[in-house]
């Protein structure tokens, strides 16, 4: 039995100027799930996590959280419901330090009282983040940013956490880190959509997993049923 869908996302549209990005995207991710975003760059992978979180308005569609209609709700009353992205690029606050960007990730008022356990939560899954808390985050190294990144966004307590390719740039043995915490998260019951360029490793991770192109669902299945697909292994595994 499938769990309950904590996001549902049917027909959403969304463009930047005259440029239509996403053109009827349907997507699901049931609570406790570990759901895998997959496509090509330029596919709408991004466009559709900032849509979640609020960053871009939709023209068409329909985005529900907890069953509640998102698209009238601005991006700082998504964080509040416990929506959390952790972008491409990580965006850290550079001339703070570590500690700094991770107490601003609790500014929500729903996650001021639990900062203390968040921040503790963080540290056991990032020991390096305890290491270095002092330091500016514009001084750490790739893979350490990413990590403030991913515990900045858990410092929120979200109910759903997207991560927007948390591997880009990072070294394997890094890389393996941050895909071994993402799954520690997981199995720790967060809810996690995850758009990753490393196909193989997003799908080994994942229960589910959804192929945008050009704006537009191409195939949805079970991990084990898109690493067997022969257009998949072709087109994004070299197969």
């Amino acid at each position: 039995m499938s769990p309950a869908p904590l996001l549902r996302i049917r027909g959403l549209h969304v463009a930047y100027g005259d440029v239509e990005v996403l053109t009827g995207v349907d997507l699901e991710v049931g609570e406790g799930e570990l759901v895998a975003l997959l496509g090509a760059n330029g596919a709408g992978k991004t466009t559709t996590l900032r849509a979640v979180a609020g960053l871009c308005a939709a023209r068409a569609g329909e985005i529900l959280f907890q069953g509640e209609p998102l698209l009238r709700v601005p991006a700082a009353a998504r964080a509040e419901l416990g929506i959390a992205l952790v972008p491409e690029g990580r965006e850290l606050w550079a001339q703070l330090t570590v500690e700094e960007n991770l107490r601003l990730g609790a500014w929500c008022s729903s996650a001021r009282p639990r900062a203390r356990q968040s921040l503790e939560r963080v540290h056991a899954l990032f020991p390096r983040l305890l290491e270095r808390r002092r330091q500016l985050a514009g001084s750490l190294s790739g893979g350490e940013q990413q990590m403030c990144a991913i515990g900045r966004a858990l410092m929120s307590a979200p109910r759903l956490l997207m991560l927007d390719e948390p591997s880009l740039g990072l070294a394997p043995i890094t890389a393996d880190q941050v895909f071994r915490a993402i799954g520690a998260l997981h199995a720790g019951g967060t809810t996690v959509l995850l758009v990753e360029q490393n196909l193989r490793k997003a799908l080994e991770l994942a229960q589910r997993g959804t192929v945008i192109e050009t704006g537009q669902v191409k195939l949805s299945g079970t991990s084990a049923e898109l690493l067997a697909n022969p257009a998949i292994r072709a087109a994004y595994l070299g197969l």
